[in-house]
């Protein structure tokens, strides 16, 4: 009882506030536009005045003549204009929206009837209207005069809110006329008229140029420019959207070319038009910087929040957006507020005229043509804004990536960057397309809230308490959402930098037979993502159970609510409310994906800002002087310098140095004295503690490991320096490539592939130090440049180069070769990070206080050479008879060098027009079946499809049927008895709605158990594909692709494809229940929908050819960026003591660009085929509507019909989704057909043969026997190795020598199998090395590389990754291979930690390390490939010694460039052009004079023997 009354209660409250809110209605309402429409008029007018006072005040006393807006610019005479359609279609519509309303004042004034009854108040609106479009005309005609690019802001202005108020005035006359059932009049249409018109005029204030075009009297036209020479848009081809009209702008017309050319061919990156000026990224890269030093400015700091100049970078576009945006979320509630005025007319069809009926279909119309129009400007307005907002921070990334200090750099490793660069960008473009849908939804849910209160009343508090519970549900799940997301990112990180890591040292991990470790490893990784990946889907699939049961749990609420307050429940109010119930949809269906793009962009956005904040290069360690300031070219006064800041751990101390202009200064010292560190303090590369560091002069740099970029050789000399061939000419001959260039077919335009991969050491060295001499520096600092190249090559290079070309220089140079050091006009001597001695040659000998020991090691070593030689003599045959191979060695064979690489690909590139790596694959034409096919059945042979798809089905009938049962149970009107009890329709409709529900939830949980489960085999099989593949697939593919692969499209795999996928199916079904509704009701509706069906396959056909290439190029472009990056990061240093950070920007941009020109017109496509299929399915929807107005009363159920038009409202949107879904499906799978190709590649060897396994203790003995050894690259190649026949006798040391390139990296590779063999067979203790598995035989052999690799962990891991060796072993190996110590005084032994590279430890270090690893291993063979290079003669010596020591029984074969290291084997093989030229023993060898051997040992010992008589070369 107590219930009763106080809903009795609430029930009359709630009629007399109807009661006072329709009384206030009827007497303010109908005059609310003429109110508004005063007040803006009379504001407008009022600020033109004030404008104009303002203006005529500033001409009297400036006596200035500009119009207000920036941008005008006065030209000569004999210049005239041409009228753009822009401008034409502004004077047309001014004109018109004058006339209109002067025709609307006559009747005013001839006494016509409107809906205010203030007489005044209307002629006086309407009077200030024709005034204020007066003005407007004839300002519109002024600006020819003064040949403005833009109208002015006031008027653009005026025509925004014209536009408003025109919008207001239609929708109120359309609520009268409906409320009082009136008659269209002519005041109607010309309110039609006037809101066309404004809508065009509101369009053309958005971008507000006039389009005026100036035609010169010779015929030229130009358009207006804003006075400044734009330097970006020389060189650069028309975009078609810059210049496009209005009309093409809003139909998306401007991409019709590039259609007609996609729908005959397959396009081409050349095809593409270029992105506009404003999209190009030069100009946001500039744009950004001027936001970021604005912050930094108003801030004052340093550092400046990123957020807040991505907030001023983004802001007007943003805003632009957001009112396309509110626009289409708008128009969108007008369809549902008018279903229950529709009802009504069909039921009182008989009292009604057509006309009513007509208007009423029109307005439907007209609401979905503008939130069509609306729609595909903002999302087409966020894609573009979320581009250029991608580019801008890319570039940021990159400026940053070569502006980091070293301590910055191993914090955050490349394949992190690189990370940031394709992932975290992409999310946080992402979020751009989201934000939008942040001020959408407030807009949304209080409209939805209105039209309920409009039809329920009260009822609609009980809607809006239900929505809000749903939307509060969210944030638990949203926090979870983002602890996920965040966790999914590190994982990636970790598995991407062990990728990036195991890819770049993949001949190592090969050699050492460490596949299946480091394929575990990477495993292990991805078994932590893929945990994270499954929580994180799990729980999407709960929030896609909660949103999509969202719609039926507010209704439910609702329709309780309503029954309880006793609110009668009529068909149009349930209709209305259902519709309005789908609308609510929208929002709350985008919440759950807003939230997550929130996650996710939040995480990206503070992992990229806290990246841009890292610490930078010191950009005052350095004081540069000009040369006429500064006596020398270097001084250091008190230097102390670090790698780390913490002043405690200083890596050189005290460091006093002042070098004279032109000297030569010479570094040497044992490994790891600080020698490459003193070069970096005069870089500017270490952090400088105290002291001052002066500079007069360039500089050129020489690092100690070759930097070479992708390109040809030309392009790594040059370095962006303009071709001078003389001076060309004299850099190559000093650095000895003639030769190289001559046995290139395409000389020094030959490619090198990726980190010079396809050089031999030597080579890359060279080309190096060329690049340095063409630079034409002051300074030049070469860190250890004699390393990597033969004793004949290095006189060479000395001679020429450092006192030939670079005599005049100041040259620092570090070198381990003591014959070297007498040249130096001064030799620094480092040892512990300090200087510990300095002089001449002669006065360091003198002082014997350690310099000594290093010159007397190499002494040591070169007495044994000459007690050889000498011995050998002394023996020597007076008549030599020499072997028939030696007779054919021309002397042209002798210097014949370097034909062939580190990795032999040379001849490769021959073939290929000097091309090593190929551009990427690319499918062209339609995604194959296979493709589809290979996704669907991965798992479980496609078993969960059909239940999926069955899910959904159950999903939508039983959705169609809660509806259909709520609107046939619902009475017409509140007069007509229910067919059933109220309580009995909900109960059902709940039943109904509750199963639909967990259909929802048993498809949203298998689309991701099958999604990820999917995305985790394929990414097995392409990670076992990749790591299996032979080095020549490494060789020939830059690291970028791979890593795009497993970044980027992994990434679709895992979060995206699945859902995609299962969308064209949930579309597809959602369609075919809205017709299905739609055509019970009238059947006539298939007589327009099949043709219009027809049409938009048509359309989709149209579409697809263009956009998946364009989607295609869009994947492709986007490595070249990446690897551009990676290739930047890696010469940092080199870049930035050339000075080139610009040139590299520069060149980031232009690739930017590349990317940006298809991605940017595949967006504009999805929009140019979404708006035509939402023009089409507008006018089915229309067409519907005009049926069910036209059809006799009786024919049909106005409650079923209602039913029908609450889903054709939303037909436009599926209709669109459909096609939407299923092309961005195929753009998608994309990602999945690049993975596919990367997981069928050519295997290598099986890595075990269970048949023929060798015995456990094989080798024994380890004799190697080469039978007729053919070595090529390819079936079409010549043979690189040709008929090798010789065998290395078990637990001997032999050498192997022969200049650079002619065969000897070639047997190594060929003796592990690197490469197999074309005929010929390698025997091994009677074992075939090529029928046993690849494991078994690299297991069994060790190798010290010419390139030392670390990896990124501890000393330990590294020295033995496998975990085989106990503690003791390893420092027994480690105190062996002289680091026990430097071990040791590390805080964390032999977990010290090892960064990426390596880059913590010197290079000599590094190859000490390798070292280590041989010594743990124990093989019987050990090769040795230059695995000395990098160290001084000293630690040379020792190391020698102890490898004599440790292998003496076993066999050791050695490649060096240090004779000395070869000249006490036991056997020599000497090389050349790839065939035996000599083996023997180094004392028969060296008898003959005219042996090759001989001429080697002569070359070394008169170099080693003379280098004092060097100085008088300069003086």
């Amino acid at each position: 009882m107590v219930w009763e009354d106080m809903f009795d209660l609430s029930r009359e409250m709630n009629f007399s506030r109807l009661e006072f809110q329709t009384e206030w209605l009827q007497q303010n309402y109908p005059c609310l536009c003429e109110h508004i429409s005063i007040v803006m008029q009379v504001s407008f007018l009022g600020i033109l005045v004030l404008y104009y006072l303002q203006k005529s005040m500033g001409e009297i006393c400036k006596q200035r003549t500009n119009f207000p807006d920036q941008g005008t610019e006065k030209h000569g005479t004999g210049i005239g204009i041409r009228f753009s359609t822009i401008y034409k279609i502004s004077i047309a519509c001014c004109s018109l929206l004058m006339v209109t309303h002067f025709i609307l004042l006559l009747l005013l004034l001839n006494g016509s009837v409107t809906y205010c009854n203030h007489k005044v108040r209307a002629i006086s609106s309407e009077g200030m209207q024709v005034v204020s479009w007066a003005i407007s005309s004839i300002t519109v005609y002024q600006i020819v005069n003064i040949k403005s690019i833009k109208f002015p802001w006031l008027l653009r202005a005026w025509w925004f809110c014209s536009f408003i108020l025109s919008i207001i005035s239609v929708a109120a006359d359309t609520h009268f006329r409906i409320t009082y059932h009136g008659q269209l009049r002519l005041r109607d249409y010309a309110d039609f008229i006037i809101v066309l018109a404004s809508a065009c005029l509101f369009a053309i204030s958005i971008q507000g140029k006039t389009g005026l075009t100036l035609t010169i009297p010779n015929g030229i036209s130009e358009p207006l420019l804003n006075g400044k020479g734009d330097k970006q848009s020389e060189g650069r081809r028309e975009s078609p959207y810059g210049k496009a009209t209005l009309l093409q702008l809003v139909t998306f017309s401007w991409l019709n070319p590039l259609f007609a050319v996609g729908v005959k061919k397959p396009i081409d990156q050349e095809e593409i038009p270029d992105v506009d000026i404003k999209d190009s990224a030069e100009y946001l890269s500039h744009s950004f910087d001027e936001r970021l030093q604005n912050v930094k400015e108003r801030d004052g700091t340093t550092n400046p929040e990123i957020y807040k100049t991505i907030y001023l970078f983004i802001r007007k576009k943003a805003a632009i957006n957001a009112l396309f945006a509110v626009i289409c979320a708008v128009s969108s509630y007008v369809g549902p507020y008018l279903i229950d005025d529709f009802v009504n007319f069909l039921t009182e069809k008989k009292t009604r005229s057509l006309g009513s009926g007509y208007f009423l279909a029109l307005a439907f119309l007209g609401a979905k043509m503008v939130e069509t129009i609306a729609q595909r400007q903002w999302i087409f307005g966020a894609r573009q804004l979320g581009l250029r907002l991608r580019a801008a921070l890319i570039s940021q990334i990159f400026k940053k990536g070569l502006r980091l200090s070293s301590l910055s750099r191993q914090s955050h490793t490349s394949g992190e960057v690189i990370n940031y660069m394709s992932v975290d960008i992409q999310r946080i473009t992402d979020f751009i397309w989201y934000l939008n849908i942040i001020w959408m939804m407030p807009i949304q849910i209080s409209l939805a809230i209105y039209i309920l209160h409009t039809n329920l009343g009260m009822g609609s508090l009980a809607a809006l308490a239900a929505t809000l519970a749903v939307l509060l549900c969210n944030i638990p799940m949203t926090n979870l959402q983002k602890r996920y997301q965040t966790r999914i990112m590190e994982a990636k990180d970790n598995r991407m930098k062990a990728t990036s890591e195991i890819l770049r040292s993949m001949k190592t991990i090969k050699l050492q037979a460490w596949d299946s470790q480091f394929l575990q490893k990477l495993e292990s990784l991805r078994k932590v993502e893929y945990g994270w990946l499954w929580k994180s889907l799990r729980l999407s699939a709960t929030t896609a159970f909660v949103f999509w049961g969202s719609p039926t749990f507010i209704s439910v609420v609702t329709f309780w609510a309503c029954m309880l307050m006793g609110i009668d429940l009529t068909a149009g109010r349930v209709l209305s409310a259902l519709a309005t119930f789908r609308m609510l949809q929208d929002p709350i269906f985008n919440l759950p994906d807003l939230l997550s793009a929130i996650a996710q962009g939040k995480v990206s956005a503070d992992r990229v800002a806290s990246y841009l904040m890292e610490d930078e290069i010191q950009q005052d360690g350095i004081e540069h002087f000009p040369k006429d300031q500064m006596e020398n070219s270097i001084e250091i006064e008190n230097g102390k310098f670090g790698w780390n800041i913490e002043p405690s751990n200083t890596t050189l101390d005290g460091i006093q140095l002042k070098v004279k202009r032109g000297m030569k200064v010479a570094i040497c010292g044992t490994v790891g004295s600080g020698k490459s560190s003193l070069l970096s303090c005069i870089l500017g590369e270490i952090q400088k503690l105290s002291g001052t560091v002066k500079i007069s002069g360039t500089k050129a740099y020489v690092p100690q490991s070759p930097w070479i970029l992708t390109g040809n050789i030309r392009e790594n000399i040059l370095f962006g320096n303009a071709y001078d061939k003389a001076k060309y000419d004299r850099t190559v001959k000093a650095c000895a490539l003639e030769k190289d260039f001559e046995l290139f077919s395409c000389g020094d335009l030959t490619e090198i592939g990726e980190r010079g991969i396809n050089m031999s050491g030597g080579q890359k060295q060279r080309i190096q130090i060329a690049r340095a001499v063409y630079q034409d520096a002051d300074i030049y600092l070469l860190d250890d440049p004699f390393s990597a190249v033969d004793a004949h090559t290095g006189t060479q290079l000395f001679e020429d180069c450092m006192m030939g070309l670079l005599r005049e220089k100041t040259t620092l140079y570090v070198t381990h070769q003591v014959e070297f050091l007498p040249a130096a006009d001064i030799i620094l001597v480092m040892q512990n990070g300090k200087i510990v001695q300095a002089g001449s040659f002669e006065e360091l000998l003198k002082q014997n206080t350690g310099f000594e020991v290093l010159v007397g090691a190499h002494s040591r070593a070169l007495e044994s050479i000459l007690t050889v030689e000498n011995s050998s003599r002394t023996t020597q045959d007076p008549t030599p008879e020499s072997e028939p191979i030696i007779e054919s060695t021309s002397d042209a064979e002798l210097q014949q060098t370097r034909q062939e690489s580190e990795h032999n690909l040379s001849l490769e590139i021959t073939e290929k027009e000097g091309k090593l790596v190929q551009d990427e694959e690319r499918e062209k034409g339609s995604i194959g079946k296979e493709v589809y096919w290979s996704y669907l059945t991965t798992v479980k042979g496609g078993v969960l499809i059909p239940i999926i798809i069955l899910a959904q089905s159950s999903f939508q009938v039983l959705q169609v049927a809660s509806n259909y049962w709520m609107a046939w149970a619902s009475p017409p009107t509140s007069e007509t008895e229910p067919k059933v009890g109220i309580k009995f329709t909900l109960l059902v409709y709940v039943l109904l709605a509750v199963g639909s529900s967990l259909c929802v939830l048993l498809r949203a949980s298998l689309v991701a158990v099958a999604g990820l489960s999917t995305a985790q085999k394929l990414f097995t099989t392409m990670l076992h594909s990749v790591l299996r593949a032979p080095m020549s697939f490494f060789d020939s593919t830059p690291t970028g692709r791979i890593l795009n692969r497993a970044s980027t499209d992994q990434s679709v795999l895992d979060l995206e494809m699945a859902t995609r996928l299962g969308w064209c199916a949930f579309s597809i079904i959602q369609i075919l229940g809205t017709i299905a509704v739609m055509s019970q009701v009238a059947w006539e509706v298939f007589v327009i929908f099949i043709p219009v069906t027809a049409i938009c396959i048509w359309y989709q056909q149209y579409y697809i050819p263009t956009a998946r290439e364009l989607a295609r190029l869009s994947g492709i472009q986007r490595a070249p960026i990446l690897h551009h990056f990676a290739e930047s990061l890696a010469g940092a240093a080199t870049i930035r003591a050339f000075d080139q950070q610009d040139r590299f920007s520069d060149a980031n941009l232009s690739l930017i660009d590349s990317h940006s020109r298809p991605w940017f017109h595949n967006v504009s496509a999805m929009e140019w085929l979404s708006f035509r299929l939402n023009i089409l399915s507008n006018f089915v929807f229309a067409f519907s509507l005009v049926l069910l107005v036209t059809l006799p009363e009786g024919v049909i159920n106005p409650s079923i019909a209602g039913l029908a038009v609450t889903y054709g409202i939303n037909l436009n949107v599926l209709q669109a989704s459909v096609i939407w879904n299923m092309c961005n499906a195929e753009n998608k799978m994309i990602s999945v057909e690049r993975i596919l190709q990367y997981s069928n590649l050519t295997s290598e060897a099986a890595l075990v043969i269970e048949d023929s396994k060798p015995p456990m203790n094989w080798p024994q003995v380890g004799t190697i026997c080469f039978k007729n050894l053919q070595i090529r690259y390819a079936e079409h190649l010549p043979s690189v190795l040709k008929n090798i026949s010789c065998t290395f006798p078990g637990q001997n040391k032999v050498g192997v020598v022969g200049r650079t390139g002619s065969g000897k990296s070639t047997l190594i590779q060929a003796l592990f199998r690197i490469v197999e063999p074309r005929e010929g067979s390698i025997i091994i203790d009677d074992v075939d090395i090529c029928k046993i598995g690849l494991h078994d035989l690299r297991s069994r052999l060790s190798i010290i590389p010419q390139d030392p690799t670390m990896f990124e962990g501890t000393v330990r891991g590294n020295l033995d990754p496998l975990e085989q060796y106990s503690d003791n072993d390893v420092w027994e190996a480690l105190d062996k291979c002289q680091l026990g110590d430097l071990v040791r005084a590390k805080e964390e032994k032999l977990e010290a930690s090892v960064v990426e590279n390596g880059e913590n430890w010197s290079a000599g270090q590094r190859q000490l390390v390798c070292l280590g690893r041989a010594l743990l291993k124990k093989s019987r063979i050990l090769v040795l490939d230059e695995a000395t290079a990098s160290v001084d003669s000293a630690t040379d010596g020792v190391i020698q010694k102890i490898i004599s020591q440790e292998f003496k029984d076993r066999t050791v074969v050695t490649i060096a460039h240090r004779i000395h290291t070869v000249i006490d084997s036991d056997l020599v093989l000497v090389l050349s052009d790839g065939r035996i030229a000599e083996y023997d023993t180094p004392a028969k060898l060296l008898e003959r004079e005219e042996s090759l051997f001989s001429k080697l040992i002569k070359e070394y010992s008169m170099r080693s023997q003379s280098f004092n008589s060097f100085p008088n070369l300069h003086n």
